[in-house]
């Protein structure tokens, strides 16, 4: 299995899937997940030709030298590649892709008056601690996938899933990140990025509010492209299978 040695010495696991010689589409997925959870986008993009690459974040479960690549990160993944692309610029990334994503800032502050409660996440923590296992349970069951929604269809191999990779996950990894994607303000990274960004948002986002998160986002965007799910989920790429690959696809060949 392939995987990359940073310069602490850190083991990340990598997927590449596909064409060697294919435009790359690189894939940053959301907490407490790893890579796994990008297999139908990653699936289809590769049958059409491309070269899709995704790794496991550190405690989850360095790029390769590439150019003229579109990021693609959903949650916690999409404050990543928006935070990678504020630090070290749009040199070798042509496009990216964010859904259901973090940025600019999920917690509420006087500067962030639509955000979330910091005793949301100080819930999170607690709920980690007395037991991470059921926790991880109550996440995929109920709010993740919409499947407490009234009429929701419910994947039981979709709740097993997200639990068994949560579950992989280092628990001070999952723990400390909490924090980190709850409190990171992206705001100024989000104005520096001078390429095409596409985000996909889902209207009944119960984990990433959308007011807070991709309509403040795209005020801040200089070639922001915002496409709303109507009633859609946080698990938009889980979920809505079929429509998220095809906009990818047309972003892609844009």
């Amino acid at each position: 299995m392939p995987f990359i040695t940073t310069k602490d010495k850190t083991e990340i696991f990598y997927k590449d899937w596909g064409n060697l010689a294919g435009k790359p589409v690189v894939f940053s997925h959301g907490w407490p997940l790893n890579s796994d959870n990008w297999e139908n986008q990653m699936f289809f993009l590769a049958s059409k030709g491309y070269r899709c690459i995704a790794h496991d974040r550190r405690g989850h479960g360095q790029y390769l030298d590439l150019k003229d690549v579109m990021m693609v990160g959903h949650s916690t993944g999409g404050g990543e590649v928006i935070r990678f692309l504020g630090r070290h610029g749009t040199s070798r990334v042509s496009r990216a892709v964010i859904v259901g994503a973090i940025p600019p800032v999920m917690v509420l502050k006087e500067s962030n008056p639509k955000g979330l409660p910091i005793e949301v996440f100080d819930g999170f923590r607690t709920a980690m601690v007395k037991d991470r296992a059921q926790f991880f349970l109550d996440v995929p069951i109920g709010p993740f996938f919409g499947f407490n929604r009234p009429g929701a269809k419910i994947s039981q191999g979709l709740i097993q899933s997200w639990w068994q990779q949560g579950m992989m996950c280092g628990f001070k990894g999952a723990y400390d990140c909490i924090k980190v994607f709850s409190e990171t303000d992206m705001t100024e990274d989000l104005k520096k990025i001078d390429i095409p960004v596409l985000i996909l948002h889902g209207t009944d986002d119960q984990i990433v509010p959308i007011d807070a998160s991709a309509r403040e986002g795209i005020r801040l965007l200089q070639k922001g492209t915002l496409k709303e799910y109507p009633d859609g989920p946080h698990a938009l790429p889980n979920i809505c299978i079929e429509e998220v690959n095809q906009d990818l696809l047309t972003f892609l060949e844009s």
